[in-house]
């Protein structure tokens, strides 16, 4: 059997070098490094993690609370921190909320604890008053965690976009088309990040002196079809229209086909941008100019945020980190009123 000693004796370093490397719990040169994962290559070393796990009073286990996996925001955060995780040695214990609103996670948690995790990633999306549970003095009992698409909050340590700028950047790209008109297509409103983005068009459109009226606003579910119907609805109300920013991008998929089918050509008649840059927004007809997050980074900054707290690495801080978003221009939006 091909221990840690082998390993230190190919390498030509001490058994506790060899630990470093495996554990992460004190840096090693690159050189040395290097020398130690090429003899644990050559000699087939595996890691026995339930010693080390017993030995340093780690599981090496970190836990993902998420929901709604099948849509485009919670798969790439999750891609994100599954890889910033085999990066760094943890394995992953995911966890599926079947409904984002829910707020009695209790037992979700004394699960996780009972599992023996070293850190938790709270990946569900803020929706009502789901993050109600998590007093001050009730997470001073909980292992390590981080939240990912929440408001600051105080006491909280916080992965997000700024959905607020992003709603910016697609208002100002429209005014600067020279679009006079600019509708609005929200998400749920029970949803955090739907709620930053209708204030972000509100704003903007505030401070260049345009129409921001509820006349010019109708709120979808995040789905193609209820982007379809507002946008008939907004045309009917406004005919006058020659702009919508659509809160994501399933939305303004639903939002342009309504646009076709009403005879609006896009971007002549109307300009439309979107929230996500999901893969296939590229390919939509017209390519739909949208806000790209940087989910996937999101993501890995999570892990690796959880991961610094538990290994005391730095002093530990709550605070939030806020992705800038970054618009992403196509042809739904580059035509001239």
């Amino acid at each position: 059997m091909i221990t840690v000693k082998h390993v230190a004796q190919r390498a030509g370093v001490s058994q506790g070098t060899v630990s470093n490397v495996l554990t992460g719990k004190r840096p090693v040169s690159p050189n040395t490094r290097t020398r130690i994962l090429q003899a644990i290559e050559e000699l087939g070393y595996k890691p026995n993690l339930l010693a080390r796990s017993l030995v340093n009073r780690r599981s090496h286990f970190i836990a993902v609370v998420t929901s709604e996996v099948e849509h485009f925001g919670p798969s790439h955060i999750l891609s994100g921190i599954d890889e910033q995780a085999e990066e760094l040695g943890y394995s992953l214990l995911l966890t599926l909320m079947r409904d984002p609103a829910e707020t009695d996670v209790e037992q979700t948690i004394t699960n996780l604890v009972a599992r023996g995790v070293d850190g938790i990633i709270w990946a569900v999306h803020q929706v009502g008053d789901n993050r109600r549970w998590f007093t001050a003095e009730r997470r001073k009992e909980l292992p390590p965690i981080v939240f990912v698409t929440m408001e600051p909050k105080p006491g909280f340590t916080i992965i997000n976009i700024d959905n607020w700028a992003g709603a910016e950047l697609a208002v100002n790209h429209l005014i600067s088309a020279g679009r006079k008109v600019i509708g609005h297509i929200t998400g749920p409103q029970e949803w955090w990040e739907a709620r930053e983005r209708l204030q972000g068009w509100r704003d903007t459109l505030s401070a260049a002196g345009l129409e921001h009226s509820d006349e010019l606003l109708v709120h979808g579910n995040w789905s193609a079809e209820s982007g379809e119907s507002a946008l008939r609805q907004l045309l009917a109300r406004r005919p006058d229209m020659d702009g919508i920013f659509v809160g994501n991008d399933q939305m303004a998929l639903g939002a342009l086909q309504a646009a076709h089918r009403l005879g609006h050509a896009v971007p002549a008649d109307l300009a439309l941008v979107g929230f996500d840059d999901i893969p296939e927004s590229r390919y939509f007809w017209p390519p739909l100019t949208t806000i790209h997050q940087g989910l996937f980074e999101i993501g890995r900054l999570a892990l690796q945020s959880v991961h610094t707290n538990i290994e005391g690495t730095a002093a530990k801080s709550d605070k939030t980190i806020v992705i800038q978003p970054e618009l992403i221009v196509r042809e739904s939006s580059n035509g001239k009123a």
